[in-house]
């Protein structure tokens, strides 16, 4: 037989090639039927993203932190902490709390873990208390001590107090990643100033040192008197605006500007200091926090 007429054998190196070639076409025809984007609607289902949590209107329990204003410091007597007129906890049917409110059974579903005099740099350890709880809630209002200072220049800077609200929702969402967060803004401790003004008992009471970097010589309307406070004013803005920024980046904290903006009056002070909420601004508080956290939608 010639060269010419032996028969075709295929080769090891044509048989492997072809065998490859084989798989890929094999491999592309599976994956068109697994899932074609343009396959008129034939493609595999892709798993659905998981849902953002949902804000609930009826937590069945509540830690509140903060400072003075939340243990009712002032409310009921000189120089005294009166934890039954909190807004957040208060057991007072008159104040009418949070708690009260919300809770089956405030007496057993309610903490008070905020502090008179606390700081931002207080909160974390003030969260890890109320972690220990497990609350559907928690509620914060802290930041006026730290634009009530001595001076403009002992104010907390607006770089600090982000740091520690930050680490304290970090810690908070570590342990109970369910929980929610209400968070008052700071006060404006500007209308206090024009308010209380007008009590020339409440001036005589300021002179003990209370809130210097706002409330001192409360009656100098000097060019430089204006500047400090606005100072602190801006020093007060900008910490709403950090803890706005910081809780909108989660799903489960709401900020309530309402309490800045509130018109408040002599009326809703304490009668022995112009500076804390008395009853009835223990009753606002109460009120405005509470229709921001029973508001639908996110």
């Amino acid at each position: 037989m010639t060269e010419v007429d032996r028969p075709f054998r295929p080769t090891r190196t044509r048989t492997a090639a072809a065998a490859v070639l084989t798989a890929a076409a094999l491999a592309v025809s599976l994956t068109a039927c697994a899932g074609d984007p343009d396959d008129g609607g034939r493609s595999a289902p892709r798993p659905s993203p998981k849902p953002s949590p949902a804000w609930r209107t009826d937590p069945a329990s509540v830690a509140a932190v903060g400072d003075s204003i939340t243990v009712g410091f002032d409310a009921c007597s000189v120089l005294s902490d009166c934890p039954a007129v909190s807004w957040a906890t208060g057991t007072d049917p008159d104040v009418n709390s949070v708690a009260r409110r919300l809770v089956k059974d405030p007496a057993t579903h309610s903490w008070n873990f905020a502090k008179t005099g606390a700081l931002m740099r207080d909160l974390p350890a003030q969260v890890e208390q109320a972690v220990r709880k497990r609350p559907e809630l928690v509620t914060v209002l802290v930041g006026a001590n730290d634009a009530c200072r001595t001076d403009v220049g002992a104010m907390t800077t607006e770089t600090a107090f982000r740091a520690d609200f930050e680490a304290s929702l970090r810690a908070l969402r570590r342990a109970l990643p369910k929980t929610q967060v209400y968070v008052a803004a700071v006060p404006d401790l500007m209308r206090l100033w024009s308010q209380g003004r007008q009590n020339p008992l409440g001036k005589e009471v300021w002179k003990l040192g209370i809130c210097g970097s706002m409330l001192r010589d409360p009656d100098d309307l000097s060019k430089a008197a204006d500047t400090r406070r606005q100072s602190v004013r801006d020093r007060v803005v900008a910490y709403n605006k950090a803890l706005e920024s910081v809780c909108e980046r989660d799903k489960l904290c709401r900020f309530d500007r309402s309490v800045f903006d509130f018109r408040f009056t002599g009326a809703e002070l304490s009668a022995w200091d112009w500076f804390h909420p008395g009853r009835e601004g223990q009753r606002e508080l109460a009120r405005m926090a509470f229709q921001e956290i029973t508001r639908k939608g996110s």
